[in-house]
């Protein structure tokens, strides 16, 4: 029999029902920080800058199988969530099974399409003759294992819908601790010097063995949640004749799924654009950036974790309409993010050369890499509100509210930022451009906030809904 795991959602307090949800996904985003960290770090340990870049210059790619990821995974978590508050446990079968196997095969095809014309690609979103080949490597092995890369990611958040937050934990860090073991083996040669030691084994592929690594945890990945499907512990079903886009499911998942998706996409498309600006400015710069941004995961993916562990019980609670304890969760897990976002951000700037040499010993990026990572650091204290507030529309099924916010931070926002401030203030306006952004979008998703809150109780009010209780 199926573990019900619904009882956080409607019977614990919302401290308790908050890090229920929310502790497993941050420690997730913890391993997946120091997972999407392992990459650069150990490719930094080359001592090739041009392999750093082509790293960076990769990523943007990686973004699109997140995104369809992200797509059904978000998109059928937020559903689930919902379908769960208003008692509809078989509907959310059919859910799960369109979300697994269109993901798949959405995944397959975006495969193709990179493996056939990566050269072009890679060299439209900034690659140089001097890193072309190493992006290549890197973007193949990628695209082959981006089936279980989008299931795995997919399988992740819909296992958190049903309020399994443990399992959905563990089926990702397995993967991802299996890339940082795999990395130094794949990346490095035998006998070279890791953290004062010599390698007594290792691959020597370079970027294409960082690829090979985050294939092979993936696969991991996806073989634990067949294993957790499998053996009855779930209310999900992956089973192919549960398989169907009628009766509003693929709108249902779609509707939110694809601003999360669109976030991913838009951060691809920004990163293109600012590593094509970075490219006069030489390598160092590039690489730079790449680092910058990995180091500023770990405020911004904690603060996301914590978000994202919320918002089954915020989908929960709007499809059972307890609108109260809903904004009792919201507001708690805000005042939780800027804590977070508070602490890792003071730490950071009292140690951010330590922080940027920790990737790389190379004196010209460490020094572009300080100024980039006090930029990006400026806002993150407050950051983690606005992810509050996206994730909380997703969680109430408003798609267009979190479009609005995914389309700001990282297209509609940025990007004009980004073009008016490299062609007025040069690189420190490449720099200062997405710290920008972010603080417009912050004020932004708060003003929405306040205006959606009000409606709901305007319109709870007008139906004279009876009194809910925590």
């Amino acid at each position: 029999m199926a573990k019900d795991n619904t009882l956080v959602f409607s019977e614990y307090k919302v401290p308790k029902a908050v890090g229920t949800l929310a502790l497993p996904s941050m420690l997730g985003m913890l391993i997946n920080i120091v997972y999407n960290l392992a990459d650069t770090f150990f490719v930094g340990q080359t001592g090739d800058q041009n392999q750093v870049a082509a790293v960076s210059v990769s990523m943007p790619m990686f973004l699109f199988f997140l995104a369809i990821g992200n797509l059904f995974g978000v998109g059928g978590c937020a559903f689930i969530s919902r379908s769960l508050g208003e008692g509809q446990k078989d509907k959310i079968k059919t859910i799960s099974s369109f979300c697994i196997y269109s993901g798949i095969m959405a995944g397959a095809v975006l495969a193709v399409l990179f493996i056939v014309f990566r050269r072009p690609i890679l060299f439209a979103a900034g690659a140089t003759e001097n890193i072309i080949d190493y992006a290549g490597d890197y973007l193949m092995w990628i695209a082959l294992g981006s089936p279980f890369i989008v299931t795995a990611i997919t399988a992740g958040n819909l296992v958190r819908g049903e309020g399994a937050a443990k399992e959905s934990m563990f089926g990702m860090v397995i993967g991802q601790i299996a890339n940082i073991i795999l990395d130094p083996i794949f990346i490095l040669h035998s006998g070279d010097k890791l953290f004062g030691f010599r390698l007594p084994f290792g691959f020597g592929m370079g970027v294409a063995g960082a690829a090979i690594a985050t294939s092979i945890g993936h696969v991991l990945s996806v073989l634990y949640f067949l294993l957790y499907f499998t053996k009855g512990k779930s209310i999900l079903s992956i089973t192919p004749k549960r398989y169907s886009a009628k009766n509003g499911i693929a709108k249902g998942v779609i509707s939110v799924g694809m601003p999360a998706a669109l976030n991913n996409l838009l951060m691809s498309l920004s990163n293109i654009v600012v590593n094509a600006f970075l490219t006069k400015y030489g390598e160092s710069a590039l690489a730079a950036m790449g680092v910058a941004m990995k180091a500023n995961m770990l405020v911004t993916m904690l603060q996301i974790g914590l978000a994202q562990g919320i918002q089954p019980l915020i989908g929960y609670c709007y499809g059972a309409k307890n609108y109260n304890r809903m904004k009792k969760s919201i507001l708690f897990g805000m005042m939780c993010n800027v804590i977070i976002g508070g602490t890792v951000t003071l730490f950071y700037l009292g140690f951010r050369r330590q922080v940027i040499q920790l990737f790389i010993d190379n004196t010209a990026v460490i020094n572009y890499g300080v100024k980039m990572l006090e930029a990006l650091m400026a806002p993150g204290t407050l950051l983690g509100v606005m992810f509050i507030i996206n994730f909380a529309f997703q969680g109430m099924g408003k798609g267009m509210q979190s479009f609005i916010l995914a389309a700001g931070r990282q297209g509609l926002i940025y990007l004009p930022l980004l073009i008016i401030m490299d062609k007025f203030v040069g690189l420190n306006g490449i720099i200062w451009a997405q710290p920008t952004a972010d603080f417009c979008c912050i004020v932004l998703s708060a003003v929405m906030f306040f205006f959606t809150m009000k409606k709901l109780i305007r319109n709870e009010n007008a139906t004279k809904s009876s009194p809910l209780t925590d």
